[in-house]
């Protein structure tokens, strides 16, 4: 993972950053801004498209839905395009579960995501225009999801009320949930200026630009199995710990 802040910057300057670093890298790795993966193009020319979560998963489903959609009718689209849900999920959780279940990995050509619920975005900035959404995006390459980035939230009491409704998220069964981080709300008392933030999924990117089709393939330390817990008798076993 590359994860970077830039001072005195915002979602929109990220997007910029992320789209020329990929095609520049594209670009000296393979002497073209346009590369094949698993035997299909994908240009990575910038400026890259840009398109709401919500309009990508009305794309998919033919239905217009938002954050006004009423829970009872996002949980029936929820069931009919088999998405899983859980009591606790209010629309913004419904709205990601349909979006990473219809529209993700229908995304083929690099698009930035843009306007995620606060309800699935406890870090990100709310948006400037749009109340109950954030100034979030993610990138989405070859239907998997290259980066997360957002205009950092700076108010250090709208991020602790954000971490409580994360704890009780957790204590509802969302185990993606996050806890309270005390020394985060400590900095942020401080304070901290105007800030994009960013992480790359490293290992993603080098995927996309070797052509390799699975993560095993492109991790220089996989995560190994405890010894203890291999069957007697194994190779792996047997190789002692001169082979292992």
């Amino acid at each position: 993972m590359l994860e970077l802040y830039q001072a005195y910057a915002d979602w929109t300057d990220i997007m910029e950053l992320v789209e020329q670093l990929v095609s520049y890298l594209a670009e000296e790795l393979t002497g073209s801004t346009t590369v094949t993966y698993q035997g299909r193009e994908i240009d990575l020319a910038a400026p890259w498209r840009r398109a709401t979560m919500v309009s990508l998963i009305e794309e998919q489903i033919g239905r217009a839905v938002d954050l006004a959609t009423p829970v009872d009718e996002l949980r029936a689209l929820c069931d009919e395009h088999g998405v899983e849900w859980k009591d606790a999920y209010g629309p913004g959780k419904l709205l990601l579960e349909l979006y990473e279940k219809t529209a993700e990995a229908a995304q083929w050509q690099p698009v930035f995501v843009t306007e995620y619920p606060i309800e699935v975005s406890p870090l990100a900035r709310p948006h400037r225009e749009l109340p109950g959404m954030t100034e979030r995006f993610e990138c989405i390459v070859a239907g998997r999801e290259l980066c997360n980035a957002f205009s950092e939230l700076l108010d250090p009491d709208e991020q602790r009320a954000r971490f409580e409704d994360q704890v009780r998220e957790r204590d509802s069964g969302d185990e993606e949930a996050m806890a309270v981080d005390e020394d985060y709300l400590r900095a942020l008392e401080y304070g901290l200026p105007p800030t994009g933030g960013l992480g790359i999924g490293i290992d993603r990117l080098v995927m996309l630009l070797t052509d390799s089709a699975t993560i095993r393939d492109v991790v220089l330390f996989p995560t190994l199995r405890p010894e203890q817990d291999l069957a007697p008798g194994t190779m792996e076993d047997d190789a002692g710990p001169e082979g292992s």
